[in-house]
């Protein structure tokens, strides 16, 4: 397995690169972070704001003119909106999550001029930011994706490898006033090693130029790229969220209140996945509709299955709520 696995990686590190879709455009810029634009507004029905997580780019959400969420929404009609959160600089440092979400989010989600308040839809750490954001602004409805939020439902053994993670890099990176992209991937091979051997082992043995080689190596340029994560950003996520727990406990603030999104009274839905093996289904938000599906946690959003068992259902849930604003 090994002998393969190294024969797969040197594969990808040496394989062309697949082109990138078209840039969205820009709509909103707010300090590094910027609103791009997917969506027609055919339906009438309030902006959808997609948000991805800090940690790796929100490309997953757009890989490639065939395997895109955002750009498959848009033909739905939806108006669709996706934060990009940008590279951090030295300023940021002391941004903590909350922070994210009131100098970076909150304005641009001030420029949509629309009526009615956006819908958030938010992915993985994404959606733990969304539903921050929608305790301190109006919104029409809150949609969580594979979404982190009471810490308490990871297992011990994974708190814990994450404390040691944290507790190694954390001197290094108080100093730099940031987290690197590779601290926090070794992070996640960590959860589950065996399957970063195999896949790429799988990869060495996929046909040349196939629509599965492709996507792989677009998905894994994703996973292996990012802007470092801010020092503040950092030590809250894996001191205050993973270790104390503060969201699931409701002792986590945006501005002055304490976030509880069971307590939201307009429509949301949980989306989680029984073989998530980053955030298990155990540790989803409580909101008012819950789907558990069975696939991956990039998979819900990128893998053949994507279409039919999330985009689908998901579209039609935003038609039938936003109709009700």
């Amino acid at each position: 397995m090994r002998a393969r696995a190294l024969a797969g990686l040197t594969r990808y590190q040496d394989a062309t690169r697949p082109t990138r879709p078209k840039a969205a455009k820009v709509h909103a810029v707010s300090g590094v972070a910027r609103l791009l634009y997917y969506g027609s507004g055919e339906s009438g029905g309030p902006p959808i704001v997609v948000i991805p997580s800090l940690i790796n780019p929100p490309d997953v959400l757009d890989l490639s003119e065939r395997i895109s969420l955002m750009r498959w929404l848009a033909t739905q009609g939806h108006d669709v909106f996706l934060v990009d959160w940008g590279h951090p600089d030295a300023a940021d440092r002391s941004m903590n999550l909350s922070g994210h979400i009131i100098t970076r989010l909150v304005p641009l989600l001030q420029t949509l001029e629309e009526k009615v308040p956006p819908v958030l839809v938010g992915y993985c750490l994404g959606g733990t930011l969304a539903a921050g954001a929608a305790a301190c602004f109006p919104v029409s409805a809150l949609v969580t994706i594979a979404t982190p939020w009471d810490f308490d439902g990871f297992s011990d053994k994974v708190r814990q490898e994450i404390a040691h993670l944290w507790r190694d890099a954390k001197p290094f990176c108080q100093k730099a006033g940031y987290v690197p992209m590779e601290v926090l991937q070794s992070g996640f091979w960590a959860l589950d090693p065996a399957r970063t051997i195999a896949k790429y082992a799988d990869f060495g043995e996929m046909q040349e130029g196939s629509d599965a080689m492709t996507a792989f190596m677009a998905l894994e340029d994703w996973a292996n790229a990012g802007p470092p994560l801010t020092y503040a950003a950092s030590e809250e996520l894996f001191e205050e969220l993973y270790q104390a727990n503060v969201t699931g406990l409701a002792q986590w603030k945006v501005g002055e209140d304490a976030v509880r999104p069971e307590q939201l009274t307009v429509p949301s839905l949980s989306i989680r996945s029984s073989t998530d093996r980053i955030v298990p289904a155990t540790s989803a938000p409580a909101l008012a509709e819950s789907w558990t599906l069975d696939m991956g946690h990039v998979g819900m959003i990128v893998g053949s299955r994507a279409r039919q068992q999330l985009w689908e259902p998901l579209s039609q849930w935003l038609f039938k709520h936003g109709a009700e604003c």
